[in-house]
C-alpha cells in the first residue's frame, strides 16, 4: 500500500502544500546552485591554496585538487541520486538509517550537527581575526556577537532568507575568483604588467612540478579535502527546495565544472605566476591576508589596496560559511527530532517555517566563540577547528556507503533505474572510489604523529577523537535500541517521481528478495 500523504511529502513523493509542522519548499534552482558554490569556495582557496603549492609544488597541488575534486564530484552524484529520490532535510542521517543501520544514521546525524554547530563557532572566531586587520583595537568578541546576531537573524527569517543571503555571499566569491583567473591570464599573456617572471619556467624551479613526493601529496589532499567540505549542503537544502527532482540534478551536474574553474584554474594560475619556493606562499594564516596568493598577484598587477579587497572577500567567505553552517546544523537537529532521535522540542516549526528551537540550540553551541574573551583568539580558533576537523569526512564516508547500499537494494527489490529522478552515471565505481580515497585522507590526517621516536599522543587525540566518538555513539544506539544492518530485502524506497502526475502510486511493498 502507498504510504500516508504526510510520509510521502517528507520523502518528496508529493509536492503539495506543507502542513504547519513541515518545512516549506521555498529554495529555488538559483539558491541550490549558489549554496553548492558557496560550499565549494572559501578560505581554503583564498588563503590555504598558497601553502599547498609551497608544500607539493605546482604540479603536486594541481594533482591534489584534481583528485579531491573528482572525489567530491563522485560524492555529489551519489548524493544527487539519493536527495532527488528522497529530498529530506535529514539527508545523510535519514539515508544512513534506511539503507545501512538505524544506529549508523543516528550517529551520522549527531556527528553532522556537531560538525556544523562547532564550525559556526570557528567561523565567528575567524571573523574576529579578519576584522582585526581593519580594527585592531576593537575587542574581537564584539565582532563575534554582531555576526552571530546577523547569522541567527538570517536563519530565523525563513529558509528563503538563508538562501538569498547565501546567493549574494556566493556571488561575491564567484566574481573574486573569475576576476583573479582573468587577471592572471592577462598577466601571463603580457596584456597587463606583473607576469614578466611567470610562465612555464616556474614549473621547472627546484623540484617542481612535484615537490615533496607522495607524503607531500597526501598532506595537500588533507588541506584540499577541508577546503571542499560544504558542497554536500545541497543534500540538506533538498528538504526545502522547489521541484527537487529537477533542480537537484541540475545543481549536481554543475559541481564538476565549478571545481574545474574555481579551484583547478586558480591553482594553475598561481603556480604559473609565483614559484613554489616563494617564501610568501609558506604561510597559511587567516590573520594575515596579505600573504594570500590572490592578494600577491593582485598587487603585482598594480591593484592598489589588494590586501583590503581580499580581506573583504575572505570576510564574505567566513560569513557565508557561518550562515550555511547554522542552516545545516539546524535542519539536521530538526530532522533528528522529527525521527525521534532528539528531544521533540527541536522538531517544532515557527510560523514562518523555521525550526526555531533547533536554531537556538545551534546558536548556543556557536557561542563557544566567546571563549576568546578568556583565551587567545588564535588558540580558540585552532582548538575549535581541531575538534570538528574529522566530522566532515565522516559525513562524506556516510554518503558513499548509503548510496552504494541504496542502489544495490533498489535494484534487488526489482525497481527500475529509469524511475529515479536522477541516476548517478558512475555506479559502482563512483561511491567506491570516493569511499576509499576519503578513508585514506581521514586516516592519514596526522600520520606525521606516528613517524617520530615517540608518538605525539596529544596530536593523535586532537586529530582522531571524532572517529571513536562516532563509533561509540553508533554502538551505544545499537546496544540501547537493538538496531542492526538493514537487509536489502527489507529496504523501503520512495515513490518514483518520474512517473506522470496522473499515474497511480507505485506499490512499495515489493516481494522480498533473499
Amino acid at each position: 500500500m502507498a504510504r500516508p500523504k504526510h510520509e510521502q511529502h517528507r520523502d518528496g513523493g508529493e509536492a503539495g502544500a506543507p502542513a504547519p509542522s513541515e518545512l516549506r519548499r521555498t529554495l529555488s534552482a538559483r539558491h541550490l546552485t549558489m549554496i553548492a558554490v558557496g560550499g565549494s569556495i572559501g578560505t581554503g582557496l583564498f588563503v590555504a591554496s598558497g601553502a599547498t603549492i609551497a608544500q607539493a609544488g605546482p604540479g603536486g597541488a594541481l594533482l591534489g585538487y584534481v583528485l579531491i575534486g573528482l572525489m567530491v564530484y563522485f560524492l555529489m552524484t551519489s548524493l544527487g541520486e539519493l536527495a532527488a529520490a528522497m529530498p529530506v532535510s535529514g539527508s545523510f542521517s535519514t539515508y544512513g538509517a534506511r539503507y545501512v543501520d538505524e544506529g549508523f544514521g543516528f550517529a551520522l546525524g549527531w556527528n553532522y550537527w556537531y560538525n556544523w554547530a562547532v564550525t559556526v563557532a570557528v567561523d565567528l572566531v575567524a571573523a574576529q581575526l579578519v576584522m582585526a586587520y581593519w580594527f585592531p583595537s576593537v575587542p574581537g568578541v564584539y565582532w563575534s556577537a554582531l555576526f552571530l546576531a546577523i547569522t541567527f537573524g538570517l536563519n530565523a527569517l525563513s529558509a528563503r532568507g538563508f538562501g538569498e543571503a547565501e546567493f549574494w555571499f556566493a556571488l561575491i566569491k564567484v566574481f573574486a575568483v573569475l576576476a583573479f583567473v582573468a587577471m592572471g591570464v592577462m598577466m601571463l599573456l603580457g596584456i597587463i604588467r606583473g607576469g614578466e617572471s611567470g610562465g612555464a619556467v616556474n614549473w621547472t624551479v627546484g623540484d617542481a612540478p612535484f615537490a615533496g613526493g607522495f607524503a607531500a601529496l597526501i598532506g595537500v589532499a588533507m588541506v584540499v579535502g577541508f577546503s571542499f567540505q560544504g558542497t554536500e549542503l545541497i543534500g540538506i537544502a533538498a528538504g526545502e527546495s522547489k521541484d527537487p527532482a529537477r533542480n537537484l540534478p541540475r545543481a549536481v551536474r554543475q559541481v564538476f565544472w565549478r571545481i574545474l574553474l574555481f579551484y583547478v584554474a586558480a591553482i594553475l594560475v598561481i603556480g604559473l605566476l609565483i614559484p613554489y619556493t616563494d617564501p610568501h606562499l609558506l604561510r597559511n594564516d587567516v590573520t594575515d591576508i596579505s600573504v594570500s596568493p590572490f592578494a600577491l598577484i593582485f598587487e603585482r598587477a598594480g591593484l592598489l589596496g589588494a590586501a583590503s579587497v581580499m580581506n573583504a572577500v575572505v570576510l564574505t567567505s567566513v560569513l557565508s560559511a557561518g550562515n550555511s553552517g547554522m542552516y545545516a546544523a539546524t535542519r539536521m537537529l530538526y530532522s533528528l527530532a522529527r525521527d525521534g532521535k532528539a528531544p521533540r522540542v527541536f522538531g517544532r516549526i515557527s510560523r514562518n517555517g523555521v525550526p526555531l528551537w533547533a536554531l537556538l540550540a545551534t546558536a548556543a553551541v556557536a557561542a563557544l566563540c566567546f571563549f576568546t574573551f578568556v583565551f587567545s583568539p588564535n588558540a580558540v580558533y585552532i582548538w575549535l577547528l581541531n575538534t570538528s576537523g574529522m566530522t566532515g569526512f565522516i559525513a562524506w564516508l556516510g554518503i558513499a556507503i548509503s548510496h552504494y547500499r541504496f542502489r544495490r537494494g533498489y535494484v534487488k527489490r526489482g525497481h527500475q533505474l529509469a524511475d529515479l529522478p536522477y541516476v548517478s552515471p558512475y555506479f559502482p565505481f563512483g561511491p567506491i572510489f570516493a569511499f576509499v580515497l576519503c578513508l585514506i585522507i581521514t586516516l592519514g590526517q596526522n600520520y606525521q604523529a606516528f613517524l617520530h621516536d615517540r608518538i605525539d599522543w596529544g596530536g593523535v587525540v586532537a586529530t582522531y577523537i571524532g572517529i571513536p566518538l562516532f563509533l561509540l555513539i553508533w554502538a551505544g544506539y545499537k546496544l540501547v535500541r537493538g538496531s542492526h544492518f538493514v537487509r536489502y530485502r527489507d529496504m523501503q524506497f520512495p515513490i518514483a517521481q518520474k512517473r506522470p502526475p496522473e499515474a497511480p502510486p507505485i506499490n512499495t511493498s515489493a516481494p522480498e528478495i533473499a
